[in-house]
């Protein structure tokens, strides 16, 4: 093997235009949420083939708010959510933030995302939708969740946290179910710094998110002519007696509104939305391609004819067939500068904040297979495929030592 290179995890795109919008925002004292947040959700919505999106502070508050539109149309509280048990942690808060009651599925090993087999045996009187994560950017079998979800009657929403520029069938990820929650954190391809948004074809979730990102106050129109220009509105004193309707709260709200400066970031990064993605793309594809030669010891996912992952990372399972453990090869990776992350952990029982819910081990015997043994690595716009080839190296240099 060549020289040494650093392969770091994740990276963040700040382009010109981010910097110059950031300028005049700042010259203009007004970085709540206003103008550059809706250029940013129109724009988002538009990439996403969605006709509304609205923006939020995090990935996971785009999880809540969306769950949480459901209390206006008959949910209530402690009322149940179906969730994979093999997530990013803040996908089971995120139920619980909402005020609902996680129920766990298994995941399927080879996909890593929920198993459909599994999911009509946890439906109850008291369920009330399917939270459907495509993890790693892989899409889950949106077909058969939402037949079983058709047949229940129940709302579906996507966690497509990692999933940007997943296709499935042709079409793209947060627009397959009721409403689709994306992460725009600074490691994603699309990213704002911190923040989330919600994706939906439904104009009345996205009036009723509008509100709850706000405290659930009745001031929710798409486009705030206050928060623009300070302009005069005619529906202010249309409350009850002239109230002042933005003082007028309907629900049980949140605060969690994206700001002015996160918009810009997040604008810039649309603009070359297509060039990241690509780079992603065949940094992920280069490695998924080449995978196979380490098994049995190793396994990734694959990517079906019917589908596009989002490129994210790329998963890597450590095998029953390799005496070796995730940390003996974390470690290694380390050691020659590739950086990695777990993947994750099985929520019910791996995650010790889940154990008042009263899961025991062995009950998700997939999920807890991954949270024992997977590590993911960075394929983002900053590598290219000389990284990739160096990864691909490393590892079978790890292997080639563990088999002598």
């Amino acid at each position: 093997m060549g020289k040494k290179l650093r392969v770091p995890f994740g990276t963040i795109s700040i382009p010109e235009q981010s910097k110059r919008l950031i300028g005049e925002i700042l010259d203009t004292k007004r970085i709540s949420s206003g103008k550059y947040v809706r250029m940013f959700e129109n724009r988002f919505a538009e990439l996403s083939g969605v006709k509304e999106a609205v923006a939020l502070s995090s990935g996971t508050d785009a999880d809540t708010l969306a769950l949480a539109v459901l209390h206006d149309y008959g949910a209530r509280r402690g009322d149940e959510v179906i969730v994979p048990a093999l997530s990013f942690v803040a996908t089971g808060n995120a139920v619980l933030h909402a005020g609902f009651s996680p129920v766990f599925v298994d995941i399927e090993r080879d996909t890593l995302n929920l198993d459909p087999s599994q999911i009509e045996s946890a439906i109850t009187e008291k369920t009330r939708a399917i939270l459907a994560v495509h993890l790693m950017g892989k899409p889950a079998d949106m077909d058969a969740i939402r037949s079983i979800a058709r047949r229940h009657e129940l709302y579906v929403i996507e966690d497509a946290a990692e999933a940007h520029g997943a296709l499935y069938k042709g079409k793209p990820v947060g627009g397959l179910g009721d409403m689709g929650a994306f992460s725009l954190y600074h490691a994603h391809t699309i990213t704002t710094g911190e923040g989330g948004i919600v994706t939906t074809n439904n104009e009345e979730y996205a009036e009723i998110l509008r509100s709850l990102r706000s405290h659930g106050r009745a001031c929710k129109c798409k486009v705030c002519t206050i928060n623009i220009a300070s302009n005069y509105c005619s529906k202010r004193f249309q409350g009850d007696d002239g109230e002042d309707i933005r003082f007028v709260f309907e629900r049980i709200g949140y605060s969690c509104k994206m700001n002015e400066l996160e918009a810009a970031l997040g604008l810039g990064n649309i603009e070359i939305y297509h060039d990241i993605l690509g780079k992603r793309r065949r940094n992920l594809l280069y490695v998924l391609e080449r995978f196979k030669k380490f098994s049995p010891f190793l396994a990734t996912i694959r990517e079906e004819p019917d589908t596009q992952i989002g490129p994210h990372a790329i998963p890597i399972i450590v095998q029953e067939e390799a005496s070796f453990s995730r940390e003996d090869l974390a470690n290694y990776l380390e050691e020659h500068g590739i950086e990695t992350r777990t993947i994750f952990a099985s929520m019910p029982t791996q995650c010790a904040g889940f154990a008042c819910l009263g899961y025991e081990l062995g009950q998700f015997p997939n999920a807890e297979y991954i949270g024992e043994r997977g590590v993911h690595i960075g394929v983002h716009q900053d590598l290219g495929l000389e990284e990739m080839e160096y990864l691909m190296e490393t590892i079978e240099e790890y292997l080639e030592c563990y088999q002598k």
